[in-house]
């Protein structure tokens, strides 16, 4: 354990960052692998387009925010977009 106190303020920020990270990635995950699924069962246009336009948005905040990087949120976007199709 850390002894200087700015230490163990600067561990305690590191634990609170990570778990917002996690969240947003575990968000993210779930909004695409909702998209992937859905183009697996062959769901209606409407329905699809409406999952994508969420995920992106997912996808869009996390790049935002910094949890992945900007190439990554358009690759992934990308993929989505080619599965729709």
């Amino acid at each position: 354990m850390a002894n200087l106190k700015a230490s163990i303020k600067d561990i305690k920020k590191s634990a609170k960052k990570r778990a917002q990270n996690l969240s947003y990635k575990s968000k993210m995950k779930k909004a695409i692998r909702a998209v992937e699924d859905a183009v697996e069962k062959g769901m209606d246009k409407k329905g699809l387009l409406e999952l994508v336009s969420k995920a992106y948005q997912i996808i869009d905040k996390s790049c935002k925010v910094g949890v992945v990087h900007r190439n990554n949120a358009a690759r992934k976007k990308s993929k989505l977009a080619k599965a729709v199709k």
